[in-house]
């Protein structure tokens, strides 16, 4: 396979995530086609280790928001064998809950995205993700 369609398909791991996250539906699948056994996800406010668990914890942190909106640019990604790392920058919108027929400010942050991916039997799977918060506006939930 070409060095740039290894770098597109990783690149795409990061893609296929975020848009997991405002659009797809989150169950077994979506975690099968993204992540290892052992991977570790990392934000700013928590933290999961391994796949068991991976659907349940993403669910739990989007009910939190009314909805969400991340956008993210190209990752970059370096290639070593079977391994890889990628970085990409990411804003995030994150909507309120509605409560008391009011509506609060936009939650919105800028994030660094750092990963691993390794190369699997099932293809090219993300063993890390890290997001680190660089900036940020209005207010988390209560």
């Amino acid at each position: 396979m070409e060095p740039r369609q290894v770098s597109s398909e990783i690149g795409e791991l990061l893609d296929r995530y975020v848009l997991g996250l405002d659009y797809d539906k989150i169950d077994d699948e979506w975690a099968d086609g993204l992540f290892t056994e052992d991977v570790v996800i990392e934000f700013p406010v928590g933290r999961h280790t391994g796949i068991d668990g991976v659907v349940e914890y993403h669910q739990s942190a989007l009910a939190k928001w009314a909805r969400t909106h991340h956008v993210n640019t190209p990752a970059i990604v370096k290639v070593t064998g079977g391994r890889a790392t990628l970085r990409a920058n990411m804003t995030s919108v994150h909507v309120h809950h509605e409560r008391d027929n009011e509506t609060r400010p936009h939650y919105v942050s800028g994030t660094y995205v750092d990963g691993d991916a390794v190369r699997t039997g099932r293809g090219w799977r993300l063993s890390r993700i890290s997001f680190d918060l660089i900036w940020k506006t209005g207010n988390p939930p209560d």
